[in-house]
């Protein structure tokens, strides 16, 4: 079973833990997520398509990322997702971490922040591994593909994180 620690309003570790989607969290308590942007050197994105049998989202486009597990740091966070998500090991790749943003849902238990990393590197797409379990496919975009997907409503987190795409 995967836990999550719980962060302050200031974003820092309680001490405390939950268990992964139990949405427990009270109002100004949050988890930890993380997201990884992928460029390559040629200025395109790295997009995944998430599998139809998400409960969450089917179908839409997005970046790696997920949870923070409990201990681990924003950046192992990250860099474990997007090794698990695309098989792509980017530690030594030019970039790193961007800006974060929080999200607060009022009564619902699942506040979180999101701290969004971005990578540049160079690579192949025999380098792929993408999760089958998690992705349907993926697309090396531009900005103003997925400009146009989030205009469509199928690129998740777009509104919070599009500056990274400039």
């Amino acid at each position: 079973m995967e836990f999550w620690d719980i962060y302050d309003k200031d974003h820092k570790v309680t001490g405390r833990t939950m268990k992964k989607n139990d949405w427990i969290l009270k109002d100004g308590e949050y988890h930890l997520t993380v997201l990884g942007v992928i460029q390559h050197t040629d200025g395109r994105y790295l997009i995944t398509k998430r599998v139809m049998t998400k409960s969450w989202a089917p179908g839409w486009w997005e970046v790696s990322g997920g949870g923070a597990q409990a201990g681990e740091t924003s950046l192992a966070a990250v860099l474990r997702e997007v090794k698990e998500e695309t098989g792509l090991d980017v530690s030594g790749w030019e970039g790193g971490f961007q800006f974060y943003y929080t999200r607060e849902n009022p009564g619902e238990g699942d506040n979180y922040f999101c701290d969004i990393y971005k990578f540049v590197g160079d690579f192949k797409e025999e380098d792929l591994h993408l999760q089958e379990a998690e992705t349907d496919g993926y697309m090396l975009a531009t900005a103003d593909e997925i400009k146009a997907f989030a205009e469509q409503g199928i690129f998740l987190h777009y509104d919070s994180i599009q500056r990274v795409f400039q």
